[in-house]
C-alpha cells in the first residue's frame, strides 16, 4: 500500500477523540466511501483536485491514521513525492492540524498532570480544526487564476486549482464566506483559461491554413 501513516499516544478518552474526527470529517466534506473493497472516508473531486481519503482508529489510547489519493489508473498515491505535490502538501498540512487538535491537553489532565481513568463528569472544552488562514489565503491563487487565464492559460489553470483545493479545506472554518468566494474566483479562472486556450488554438490553427 502507497500511504501515508501516523501513530499517536493520546490516552484520551474515546468520546473526545470521536468528536474531534466526526467534527473534522464533517468540515472538509468527507463521506463513507468504498476503496477497492474497503471502507474509507473520501473527500474531493475527480477533476480539480483529485480525490483524498482517510481510515481512523483508536484503540488503547493509541490513535491510527492512514491517509493517500488516488492516483492514475486508480492507484493509491502516497502524499510524497513530486506527481501531485501542490495538492499532497496541502493534504498534509491539513492532516497535522488535526494531529496538533487530537494532542491537546485536556483541562481535566492539565489539572491533574496526567489522563485520568474513568468517565468525564463535566463537558471539556476543547479546541478544533479551523482553517481559517487556508479560507483567506485561497483568495489569492482564485482571484490570480483569473488574470493569468487572459494571458498564460495553462498558468490560470495551475492557480485555479490551487485556490479551488485550498477552498474546499476552508470551507468549514470560521471564514466559510471567503472559501465560497475563492471557489467562485477559482471556477472563472478555470473557465476564462480553458476559453483563451481554445480561441489561441483557434487562431493558431487558422494562420496555419491561410498560410
Amino acid at each position: 500500500m502507497a500511504r501515508f501513516t501516523q501513530d499517536l499516544v493520546l490516552n484520551k478518552p474515546d468520546d473526545f477523540v470521536q468528536f474531534i474526527m466526526n467534527d473534522y470529517l464533517t468540515k472538509h466534506g468527507y463521506s463513507i466511501s468504498d476503496w477497492k473493497g474497503e471502507q474509507a472516508y473520501r473527500a474531493g473531486d475527480g477533476f480539480v483536485e483529485g480525490f483524498k481519503y482517510l481510515k481512523w482508529s483508536y484503540a488503547g489510547g493509541v490513535f491510527h491514521l492512514e491517509a493517500w489519493m488516488k492516483g492514475s489508473f486508480g492507484k493509491e498515491m502516497n502524499l510524497e513525492g513530486f506527481v501531485a505535490a501542490v495538492p499532497k502538501k496541502q493534504y498534509k498540512s491539513n492532516l497535522q492540524m488535526l494531529f496538533e487538535a487530537l494532542k491537546q491537553p485536556l483541562l481535566e489532565q492539565a489539572q491533574a498532570g496526567g489522563p485520568q481513568p474513568g468517565p468525564a463528569t463535566n463537558p471539556i472544552p476543547v479546541k478544533t480544526v479551523d482553517n481559517y488562514q487556508t479560507a483567506m489565503i485561497a483568495l489569492i491563487p482564485g482571484i490570480l487564476s483569473i488574470a493569468a487565464g487572459l494571458i498564460i492559460p495553462l498558468l490560470g489553470i495551475i492557480l485555479a486549482c490551487v485556490g479551488f483545493s485550498m477552498a474546499r479545506m476552508g470551507q468549514g472554518s470560521s471564514k466559510a464566506g471567503a472559501a465560497k468566494a475563492a471557489k467562485i474566483c477559482s471556477i472563472v479562472g478555470i473557465v476564462i483559461s480553458a476559453i483563451n486556450w481554445i480561441l489561441t488554438i483557434i487562431v493558431n490553427v487558422l494562420q496555419i491554413a491561410l498560410w
